[in-house]
């Protein structure tokens, strides 16, 4: 562990204070940024010493979309950031000394929240993009998740492998406005594994909940290391990194993960997916009044209604993964049947090795997909089909939900007087974009990752005007391929970039 501490700058994350805020950006770069594809360009400085005690900076007149019923909309208004936290949202705030950022053609939001993503596979991406989840004996099955990563590919990782994985794959979310994670590790081989995830975490800079799920092998310390993790890592509240206990119901000894949790006090969330035959298991523990608030129950694909009943009477959390459940056969993604019981989802990215990590791509594929199953009912002769989701409703998700189902909500997930200052700018005044007529929508339907300009995490910029900030790019994306020759020698997988 520190030795992984003490190297980290090997993987290229600038590390002192002083070289940070200048670490990927120039004036240069910045200009380059805001020409071309994007829009306007934009004049300032990337402001000093942000996300420090006593630090304020003023977001002046961007369309700020709260997504706090108490805060409000505004057309054109400003966000005051003092220190960490946000001090007060509304048009024309006096904020004599604050550092200004110019927003004006921005949209400013509470950053976007992924409530379940494998970032250990980074280095994986695209590998399985035909791929499904498991070979259930019905046809396409041959190429599948679980024996090609989970089996194969994920037994080879050495805790620097995890180190670089974890790193990559949190800073490109960043990237995207994904301000907070929660980063289903089932790569727990051994307590330094672990603790390489947990580094890992901790120096991307990012919102990040710890998902400590299984391992593999003799060294494996899951579910007994949690206690050692919990004390060590996370006995702070003031800090971005929170934990999670996984608890697979599929796996022998799912109740000691369970058992541990609950005595830890943190949230228990699972995998919970029909095609794995959870559905038996699933509904005794919905019969013994096993679920409670802090569960979360990813994909809820192929369920009973006995057990969805009990899930929405005991408050759990649903996760969505609906671009993934649907290409790679964990069953239609239920998010209608997660809306008739009144239960509000998060949207998470699931697997990169299989489909983008991006929040657009998880906003439009929510959207599309319930507005499809309604507007087939309402062709089909229903004379009261369900509400249509709407752009405003697929934020929702991407953000306060994803707060809520976290237990973050008090940090996080709105623009909100009081919570952290997890803050993004998104360009509507780029080609794609322009001219901006609806904001909700314009987030949903028409944006991607190049317009998100500006990403601050409780009050540190980490994106600043289209460019990254402390990461040497190259450096990391060169220890990052260097991972991926390893894991696929030590694999016996051939590398083909035509064929899977």
């Amino acid at each position: 562990m520190c030795r992984l501490c003490e190297e980290a700058a090997s993987f290229g994350l600038v590390r002192d204070p002083a070289e940070r805020l200048h670490a990927s950006i120039t004036a240069e770069g910045a200009a380059a940024a805001s020409s071309g594809a994007k829009g306007a360009p934009r004049t300032g400085a990337l402001p000093k010493g942000s996300g420090e005690p006593g630090r304020r900076l003023l977001i002046k007149g961007g369309h700020v979309l709260s997504m706090d019923p108490a805060v409000g909309d505004f057309a054109s208004a400003d966000v005051l950031v003092s220190g960490r936290t946000i001090e007060a949202v509304g048009p024309n705030l006096d904020a004599g000394g604050a550092d200004v950022i110019e927003a004006a053609g921005m949209i400013v939001m509470p950053g976007f929240i992924d409530t379940h993503h494998h970032q250990f596979e980074t280095a994986l991406r695209s590998f399985l993009a035909d791929g499904i989840l498991i070979n259930d004996g019905k046809p396409h099955g041959a190429v599948n998740y679980y024996d090609h990563i989970l089996q194969k590919f994920s037994m080879v990782y050495r805790p620097e492998d995890v180190y670089i994985n974890e790193l990559f794959g949190s800073i490109a979310q960043l990237d995207a406005g994904v301000t907070t994670v929660m980063d289903v590790s089932q790569i727990h081989h051994s307590p330094e594994h672990s603790d390489a995830a947990v580094q890992a975490l901790k120096d991307a800079g990012r919102r990040s909940v710890f998902g400590y799920f299984e391992g593999w092998g003799e060294a494996a310390k899951y579910p007994d290391d949690a206690h050692r993790l919990k004390s060590g890592h996370f006995a702070s509240d003031d800090q971005l990194l929170t934990m999670v206990m996984g608890g697979e119901i599929y796996l022998p000894g799912y109740e000691s993960a369970w058992k541990t949790g609950r005595e830890l006090g943190i949230p228990i969330a699972l995998h919970v997916v029909g095609t794995f035959g959870m559905a038996p298991t699933f509904d005794e523990l919905a019969r013994a009044g096993q679920f409670g608030p802090d569960n979360i129950f990813i994909h809820m694909t192929g369920m009973t209604d006995l057990a969805w009943k009990a899930a929405a009477d005991a408050g759990a959390h649903v996760s969505l993964s609906v671009p993934i459940e649907m290409t790679m056969r964990h069953g239609m993604p239920p998010i209608q049947k997660a809306l008739g019981l009144g239960m509000q989802p998060s949207l998470s990215s699931d697997v990169e090795c299989t489909m983008t990590a991006d929040p657009f791509t998880q906003m439009r594929s929510a959207l599309t997909l319930q507005r499809a199953f309604v507007n087939e009912a309402a062709l089909a002769g229903s004379e009261e089909p369900p509400a249509l989701l709407t752009s405003r409703d697929v934020i929702r998700f991407a953000t306060l939900e994803g707060a809520r189902g976290l237990k973050l909500d008090g940090k996080t997930g709105s623009l909100t007087p009081g919570k952290d200052a997890d803050v993004i700018l998104l360009d509507a005044t780029a080609v794609n974009v322009t001219p901006l007529n609806h904001v909700p929508g314009a987030v949903v339907t028409l944006m991607e990752r190049s317009n998100v300009d500006t990403v601050m995490v409780a009050g540190k910029i980490r994106k600043w005007r289209g460019a990254l900030l402390d990461a040497d790019l190259p450096k990391l994306r060169r220890e990052l391929e260097a991972s991926r020759d390893y894991l696929f020698e030590a694999a016996g997988v051939e590398r083909d970039l035509f064929r899977a």
